[in-house]
């Protein structure tokens, strides 16, 4: 036996001392379903496995882990878009999917305490007979976990009002690289010292472990209305959505999806979306009910000037969730159309909506790839669809370049490479389009301030400054624009 494998079996043995029987996986079979999260074109296999059900036990794997030396990978639902939890070679991989405690319901304080584990929508269907429930809704909330939702920033349908993660969680309990327990954050409008649960949440498993966290619930409104506005055109569209932000009008959830979208997801769903328009708004108001009424009033007269072919008001909850089925649905609807997709997500601002989706359906043409656009019109967060087939040849670098395009185009009009998918290794290259080199040297030093090893999560997020050296002409702050072209926004 050489002495490699030798250190393997004395590390399964360490965390099998640590954990219960079931909760240590290793042979290939049990392995394979973790290899890779919901970006199944970037796959690995981990060295195990580990699957503890207390905070106790998620502190004696991290230790163990520490003491051999061996790097660490957090894992959610595995539900995540980027590649975040793929597994690292030699690495052991850390499943929270068993850390499912729910407290009780702090009514006093509005808040209540979950592990990692629990599903985003198990939070309001436990909260809501009390008149409560939990604002972050991604697409995924059926499955995401809560643990998944912090290491990426999640947000969903109802974040242009209610906000992102980060605005509804109070207080986390984290361990970090040794095992070592930190409660960040607070019940009280404010916590001494810095705010470390902001650097916190969105860290994509790079700074600690969370194994608990204390969430905000908010009451349910008084009522809820949607509309939902067809356009012939996107441009249109897109202009009605700035106009209503402009008029200080503020929806619990502004969304909007292309012809191509809408048609997948009528095929899948069928809601009633109507198939001959380029572009359909759904604007969901909530509130009390006088305050929903003069609201109301307003985005319909908003809608008619910018040109709306189609409008359409859902009052009953149930004609209500039929329709944001539709749009929640719009993602697994997509996946009918091509063997492949690849699930962009960027942010720009508001004002650019129209000359952004003008410019992907420009490079959709020139790159031949249909790209079905549905995504957070209200805060600037897309979600382009792009179809292929892996089985044709080169389609899949091909999708990958189309997207790096669209990100870039999201730096170059002024937001982001991403919205609430995070990094993980799929977005590696764009952040050295979003970031100079003494911005990501600051990154790789908070990075050290929490985990001096680098042994959490490695190769994730943040790339290496050679890395970006490598790739020279695709760094914007040099002067050199990656794509030309794009110096016309």
């Amino acid at each position: 036996m050489n002495l490699a494998a030798k250190a393997r079996e004395d590390l399964l043995a360490a965390l099998a001392a640590v954990l219960p029987a079931d909760a240590l996986l290793t042979d290939p079979e049990s392995l394979r379903p973790y290899e890779c999260d919901g970006l199944s074109a970037l796959r690995g296999m981990p060295l195990c496995v580990a699957l503890p059900d207390t905070a106790d036990a998620v502190a004696a794997v991290l230790a163990t882990c520490h003491r051999f030396g061996v790097a660490v990978v957090p894992r959610g639902a595995g539900t995540g878009l980027s590649g975040g939890a793929r597994p690292t070679a030699g690495a052991v991989l850390l499943s929270m999917a068993r850390l499912r405690d729910m407290g009780e319901i702090d009514l006093a304080n509005r808040t209540i305490r979950v592990g990692p584990g629990v599903r985003n929508l198990a939070i309001s269907e436990k909260t809501r007979p009390h008149g409560f429930y939990y604002a972050p809704d991604p697409s995924s909330q059926i499955a995401c976990s809560i643990g998944g939702n912090l290491a990426e920033n999640s947000g969903g349908v109802h974040c242009l009002k209610y906000g992102l993660t980060t605005h509804n969680v109070l207080a986390a309990e984290m361990l970090d690289a040794h095992g070592q327990r930190l409660e960040i954050g607070s019940l009280a409008p404010d916590s001494p010292g810095y705010n470390l649960l902001s650097l916190l949440i969105g860290s994509e498993g790079l700074l600690g472990v969370v194994t608990s966290c204390q969430l905000r619930l908010l009451p349910v409104p008084e009522e809820t209305v949607l509309l939902m506005a067809a356009f012939a055109e996107v441009a249109r569209a897109a202009d009605a959505v700035s106009a209503i932000i402009a008029a200080g009008i503020i929806p619990a959830g502004l969304e909007m999806m292309d012809r191509l979208a809408i048609a997948a997801a009528e095929d899948f769903v069928h809601v009633g979306y109507p198939r001959a328009a380029a572009a359909i708004l759904l604007c969901e108001l909530d509130g009390d009910a006088q305050e929903i009424a003069g609201d109301q009033e307003r985005v319909e007269t908003i809608l008619r000037e910018h040109g709306v072919t189609d409008l359409r008001l859902a009052r009953d909850e149930a004609t209500r969730l039929a329709l944001w089925k539709g749009r929640k649905a719009a993602f697994p609807a997509v996946g009918r159309l091509a063997p492949d997709y690849y699930c962009m997500d960027g942010t720009i601002p508001r004002a650019r909506l129209a000359e952004v989706l003008e410019r992907i359906a420009e490079l959709s043409r020139e790159y031949g790839l249909q790209v079905a656009n549905v995504f957070h019109a209200g805060d600037g967060n897309l979600h382009p669809l792009i179809l292929y087939d892996a089985n044709q040849e080169g389609q899949q670098e091909r999708a990958e370049r189309l997207g790096a395009e669209i990100l870039a185009l999201c730096v170059q009009v002024g937001g982001t490479i991403t919205g609430e998918h995070g990094v993980g290794v799929e977005k590696l290259d764009s952040m050295c389009v979003q970031f100079s080199s003494e911005e990501l040297a600051q990154l790789h030093r908070i990075k050290a301030a929490f985990d001096p090893e680098g042994r959490l999560n490695p190769g994730k997020a943040v790339p290496s400054l050679h890395r970006c050296a490598e790739l020279g002409a695709m760094h914007v702050h040099g002067g050199v624009l990656p794509f030309p072209e794009l110096e016309r926004f």
